[in-house]
């Protein structure tokens, strides 16, 4: 165990008193419900809210999360959400949400770290511009912009900064 980043996040007490239970390239999964990503040293639930959500539910939703004993969860921005995203290197899986594409319900393909489960394509991020808010789409791998009041087929997916002694 040499990664520094491990390190920190194992000065922590509520993830010392976790168990590693898998590896995927970079990211180290816990049993205690969280995923590092030793790369950009930031702690993600290994799985979103499992529900449409709009953008002001999510915020909140992330904020009052749990996981691991930790009480900093929030929003992630859209460039931590495009560090998940690989078109490449991680599994490619279908979401369990659908959309009508000429009558025919369609899946997505999904693509990050099979680690963080995702049920849905599109993640809110914590930016904001004038009356929208951003999120990042998992199957194209592209950062967009919508209303805050729409819910269909968003997702919140909580994260936290691992710093030194947290």
């Amino acid at each position: 165990m040499n990664d520094p980043n491990i390190q920190t996040a194992l000065r922590s007490k509520s993830v010392s008193e976790s168990k590693e239970i898998r590896r995927d390239g970079r990211f180290v999964a816990y049993n205690n419900g969280t995923v590092l990503d030793t790369k950009t040293n930031l702690m993600w639930a290994s799985k979103d809210n499992g529900s449409n959500i709009n953008w002001q539910n999510a915020k909140s939703y992330c904020e009052h999360y749990r996981a691991g004993g930790y009480s900093d969860w929030r929003l992630p921005t859209q460039n931590e959400l495009a560090a998940l995203y690989s078109f490449e290197n991680y599994v490619t899986y279908k979401s369990t949400c659908t959309y009508v594409s000429l009558f025919v319900d369609r899946k997505y393909d999904l693509r990050t770290t099979e680690l963080i489960r995702l049920t849905c394509v599109a993640l809110w991020a914590s930016d904001t511009r004038s009356s929208q808010t951003a999120y990042f789409h998992f199957s194209e791998g592209r950062k967009y912009w919508d209303y805050p009041s729409n819910d269909d087929r968003f997702r919140a997916l909580p994260v936290r900064s691992v710093k030194q002694g947290t």
